[in-house]
């Protein structure tokens, strides 16, 4: 059996957006809340690139936080190999797990400190966690982390300002394997650069899986890239997860209506002919999500029951769908009608 490495268990993230108390009271509103996430849980096996897709605003990005620990959850658990990191309450429980758990940010200039050299950046991480002992060894380490996303040793005395971006998320990526790490969070690493720049970090990241074992949560709304990368992919919308499915069996037999529409908007270059059904309105306010599935407002499909009843996460021809249409019986089938 594949090992599982994260699984998230119904977590949930809650931000309050309430105005200030006295603007509350001078009005008579109420708190208000934001559902980021909403019951999310999913798995993912050692060795693996599990992709989470969706509009924007739909709470992936808020996930891979939760992941690395930037957010804790309001409730729900998160565990990496069997263990809660909710549950580690000091920085020193902490640090073997965040150690082996580290992200890569969309914007590579913005994640890295201006006012330090390269080869400080990427060390940092061996410092922090006592890896290597010594200045020349760090610094032999260094090197060969530049090596391995093809930069020099001699880029280690640059800044991050005389980098391209591309060059600028290779360092991120060198700096987020310093730490030796089991698991990378990609948050949307590709969406900044130019598309041939894209290729190049994808294929560069593909290589670095394979040569070191890593397992990835990659976080896109380019159904593009989430092809090329992907093992699993994950369909999120309005903070919950409405689709989980092999990447072939999604891009083949798409079960939920918000996944279909996601696939309509990739242009038809085999130019099939096949309809395709517009889809009405726009994402909901997530502070004020409509009842029942949240996606009802905009599903041709819908009918009472998807307005009073929120739809669980079922298995469905192969995949985990979340869609009372599908599970009824509904759906017509993909390529027949949309």
């Amino acid at each position: 059996m594949a090992e599982t490495v994260l699984r998230l268990n119904d977590v949930r993230r809650l931000f309050d957006v309430s105005a200030p108390w006295l603007a509350r009271l001078l009005s008579g509103a109420g708190p208000r809340t934001l559902k980021a996430v909403d019951g999310v849980s999913l798995e993912i096996n050692r060795g693996e690139t599990f992709a989470l897709v969706g509009e924007s605003g739909c709470g992936k990005s808020t996930v891979a936080r939760l992941v690395v620990g930037l957010y804790e959850p309001s409730s729900g658990s998160i565990e990496i190999d069997g263990t809660d990191i909710a549950s580690l309450k000091s920085r020193k429980a902490q640090a073997p797990v965040r150690r082996r758990v580290q992200m890569v940010f969309q914007d590579p200039y913005a994640s890295l400190n201006p006012r330090w050299r390269v080869k400080d950046i990427i060390a940092e991480p061996i410092r922090t966690h006592s890896l290597i002992k010594g200045e020349a060894a760090i610094r032999a380490r260094v090197d060969e982390l530049l090596r391995q996303v093809s930069l020099t040793p001699a880029d280690g005395d640059k800044y991050p300002h005389a980098f391209s971006g591309g060059q600028r998320q290779r360092i991120s990526i060198a700096r987020a394997l310093a730490s030796e790490p089991e698991f990378l969070v990609l948050d949307e690493p590709t969406s900044a650069l130019d598309v041939s720049v894209q290729a190049q970090i994808l294929n560069l990241m593909k290589d670095l899986q394979r040569r070191l074992g890593l397992t990835y949560l990659f976080i896109s709304h380019n159904l593009a890239v989430i092809y090329h990368v992907s093992d699993k992919v994950g369909v999120m919308y309005l903070g919950r997860l409405v689709e989980v499915a092999a990447k072939a069996d999604l891009f083949a037999r798409p079960q939920h209506p918000y996944t279909r529409l996601l696939l309509d908007t990739v242009p038809d270059l085999g130019m099939t002919g096949r309809e395709r059904l517009p889809v009405r309105g726009e994402v909901p306010n997530p502070i004020d999500p409509p009842s029942g599935c949240a996606f009802h407002p905009r599903c041709p499909f819908a009918n009472e029951r998807c307005k009073a009843e929120r739809p669980s996460l079922l298995a469905a021809d192969g995949n985990l769908v979340a869609c009372h249409a599908v599970q009824e019986g509904r759906l017509p089938v993909w390529g027949a009608a949309g």
